[in-house]
Parts: structure tokens; sequence; C-alpha cells
């Protein structure tokens, strides 16, 4: 058989997926197509069934995820499909905010396992607004900057947070402040504002809102996390979202910079473009800044009130020009290639997803040579010999983390 029978390149055509936070040019601007109008806001890449990427060059386009059905094994390699299934395990997607997004937690695999199983045994559609499971598996995140990017990430430790709500000058949040101090505070001091109904809610927020805006324009040490408060209360008027986040960590990142999500992390993006790389789940538990679905019992069961000090998270560098971001589970890690870097040799045991950033990349494996345009993708399959891959701008690529 030759490659032509069984090629282990596979360019990729990907959907992009319209939500109202999204930019309406800047994913059709990396692409180089005209925009239609309409918000895009994700740009997916890998095999989730809601909307798998296409193998373009083969004349009936199929579905990666239909590939992979057929015959695992080989588009999987033994080891991921020993410790995964026969699924690709991870998902990679551009995204581009234009608007703040959901206040949001992902579960753990066994929360999502038992939730799914016990919405699917109610026989509510997937689909279905009510429902929190649309899989069984957990949905850890890390997201890679691409433009300067404004996101709320996990709990800031309660020490800050008291120094941030003081400097407030808000009397209506005062009441919280020994609340937060004390035993459990995070949690408890979360769950009372979530809960929170009527004109109780209307008033703390209209208060917190203005005081935020009062302290953006002074400056200081808080003026960043206040201006981002407000822009979430402006995008979401009303919305207990907007004082939720004063108790989370906000970061503004730099290009090339990141922050991973693990399960139960509360977070949301609030402007800019990032890689998202993540399981390959659609898990999301709503908690703020949104007119969707709010389940408070099954949000506080998953959410993980633990503080998070700084979340940004380093990459390690084993080469010259070679940044390596290994998380914390074995789904996924992102390795970023730089020109200066030559070839990287990709591990024969594979699936990787290779990602061209802003110029073209070089792929040779075997008798199999391919360049990708920039922000073109390809899929690799695992096998004999090691795929090299080289580029003239950076090259952002996907593999399991085993």
């Amino acid at each position: 058989m030759t490659s032509a029978d069984h090629p282990r390149l596979l360019a990729l055509d990907n959907a992009i997926r319209e939500y109202a936070w999204g930019s309406i040019e800047a994913i059709p601007g990396l692409l180089g197509i005209e925009p239609t109008g309409r918000p895009a806001a994700e740009l997916w890449m890998g095999a989730h069934p809601a909307d798998p990427s296409r193998w373009s060059e083969h004349p009936d386009r199929p579905a990666l995820d239909e590939l992979i059905g057929r015959c695992p094994q080989r588009w999987l390699g033994e080891a991921s499909l020993a410790a995964f299934g026969p699924r690709l395990p991870f998902l990679m997607k551009v995204l581009a905010a234009d608007r703040t997004l959901s206040l949001q937690v992902h579960p753990s695999r066994a929360q999502a396992e038992a939730g799914f199983a016990a919405e699917e045994a109610t026989g509510a559609p997937r689909g279905s607004a009510g429902r929190n499971y649309r899989d069984a598996n957990h949905k850890p995140e890390l997201a890679y900057a691409l433009t300067e990017f404004d996101a709320f990430c996990g709990f800031r430790p309660v020490p800050a947070t008291l120094e941030l709500l003081d400097a407030l000058e808000v009397p209506e949040l005062a009441g919280y402040l020994p609340l937060l101090a004390g035993e459990d505070g995070l949690r408890a001091t979360f769950t009372t504002l979530l809960s929170l109904t009527g004109t109780a809610r209307e008033r703390l927020v209209e208060a917190t809102v203005a005081g935020c805006r009062r302290l953006a324009e002074q400056g200081g040490p808080w003026a960043g996390a206040a201006r981002a408060s407000a822009l979430a209360a402006q995008d979401f008027p009303g919305d207990i979202g907007a004082v939720l986040a004063l108790l989370l960590n906000y970061v503004r990142l730099a290009p090339g910079e990141a922050i991973y999500l693990g399960a139960g992390n509360v977070h949301a993006y609030l402007r800019g473009m990032c890689l998202e790389i993540l399981a390959n789940s659609d898990n999301v538990l709503r908690c703020g800044l949104t007119p969707k679905h709010v389940d408070i019992p099954e949000l506080l069961r998953v959410a993980d009130f633990s503080s998070v000090a700084d979340p940004r998270w380093p990459p390690s560098r084993p080469a010259e020009g070679q940044l390596v971001y290994e998380v914390p589970v074995p789904d996924f890690r992102l390795s970023v290639l730089d020109p200066a870097a030559g070839q990287l040799r990709l591990p024969p045991d594979g699936p990787h997803l290779v990602l061209s950033g802003p110029g073209e990349a070089s792929l040779a494996c075997g008798t199999e040579d391919r360049t990708i345009r920039r922000w073109e993708s390809v899929y690799v399959a695992p096998g004999e010999p090691a795929c090299a891959v080289s580029g003239t701008g950076q090259v952002f690529i996907v593999s399991t983390n085993l």
C-alpha cells in the first residue's frame, strides 16, 4: 500500500461556531475570508461529534470522528486507544471574544459520568436548555493567548480579595466581609451571592458596579480587576456575575502566556483571541453573565473553592525555540515551535493536530510532504517514521500527554 492509500497527513476543513460573544472579524481575518457579519466565536479543530473537522482532500470529505470510528487503531494508535478508548481525546479551538463569556465551571470525569448518566435516564434531549451534561467526559482547558487576552480564572486568595472589597468602598458589600473572612469563606460568600434574588440582588449589583467604575477611574493596584467587573456588567446589565467575579483572579495575558483551568475552576473570558486546548467535551455549568440555564445546586457541587495565587501556567523549554505546556491530565499538551528551532520530530505514537500560525509550516512524514499555509491545520496519524515539522512562523502542535 502507498501513502496515497493510507495517508498519515490529513488536511482539515474546520467549522466556525457562531456565538453571540464572538468577534465578527478576528477569525475571518486569520483565515483570509470575508466576514459574514455574524459573530465568528470559535474555530473547532478535532473530532467532537457536534462539529468535527473534515478531511478536505478526500472526495467524500469524511468527518474525522467517522474515520476514527471506522478504524480507531489506525487513526489513534495503540497508546491513545488504550488510554481513552476509540475517540480523539483532545480538541483545539481558536477562540475570539468580543464580549464576556458566561461565568462557568467544568466537571471532573467522575462528575461528568454520573451527571450524564442521570440526565440520560430522564430522556431529556442532549441539546435541551435544561441539561447540564452533553457528554460523559471532563473538560480541562489550556488557554494560550494569541493577542492580549482578559479573563477571570480561579478564586483569588481571600486576604487579597478583602483588600479589593475594602478599596471599592461599597457599603452594600460590607456585610459580606466577615462571611468571606470566616471558615470556608469563599464557598459561603459565593453561595450567598449566587442565591440572592429580587431587590436585594438588584441593589447589590448596582452599587457594586458603580464602585468598580469609580475604582477603575482612580487607578491603583485594583483598577484592572474593577474595570474587568464593570466591563462584564456592561455586557450583562444587572447580572450577579459581575459581583461574583470580584472573588476571582483577573488576568491580562500577553501573547504567548497561558492559563490552565482544571475541573471546578470558576472562570470567564472577557476579550481577546486565544488557542483553547481541551479534553474532547462540551460540558459547561454556568453561574453568571448569561441568559442561559443556571443549576445552582449542581454548580456548587462541582465548583472548586480552593484559591489560586497566580493562574498563569508556565511552559517548559525542552529545546531552543520550543515551548511545551504540559498539564496535569493525560488528554492533551500543547507544543509551540518557533522558526529558530529548526525541525521538531513528533512522537510516532501520536496522534497530533498541527496548526500553522502566522507563517507556513512544513511537514515531512516518510514519503509524504506537505506545506500548510497560515492558520491551516493537519491531522497527523500515528506511525513510523516520525513526522518532522518546521515553519516560517510559530507552529502549534497538540498531542496526548501520556
